[in-house]
């Protein structure tokens, strides 16, 4: 059973910087791909961003040129910096990976202030 503990969300300020972490239970390297994303109040889970196990990186456009997806094999983790956060950020940030089926990380809130 695959299991994924996010972690790095709070309150910043617009303007500011997060960095989200998903300490993964397996080893990330076995999983074809993780990602992060998001669910606002009232809106569907959109995907933010996805790295695949080649590495290749793909990202929302609203979050192109601000966020960035990484990971660290030995670690078992996937991190999400966030940079310049906009209020419209806000939302609770979820974990993927992707292993013969979806799993789910119990979510982190990153709340944006303007």
């Amino acid at each position: 059973q695959v299991q994924l503990v996010e972690s790095g969300g709070g309150l910043v300020q617009a303007g500011g910087s997060l960095r989200l972490s998903c300490a993964a239970s397996g080893s990330i390297s076995s999983f074809n791909s993780m990602g992060w994303y998001r669910q606002a109040p009232g809106k569907q889970r959109e995907l933010v961003a996805g790295i695949s196990r080649g590495g290749r990186t793909n990202y929302a456009d609203s979050v192109k040129g601000r966020f960035t997806i990484s990971r660290d094999n030995a670690k078992n983790t996937v991190y999400l910096q966030m940079s310049t956060l906009k209020p419209e950020d806000t939302a609770v940030y979820y974990c993927n990976a992707f292993w013969l089926v979806d799993h789910w990380g119990q979510g982190t809130q990153v709340t944006v202030s303007s």
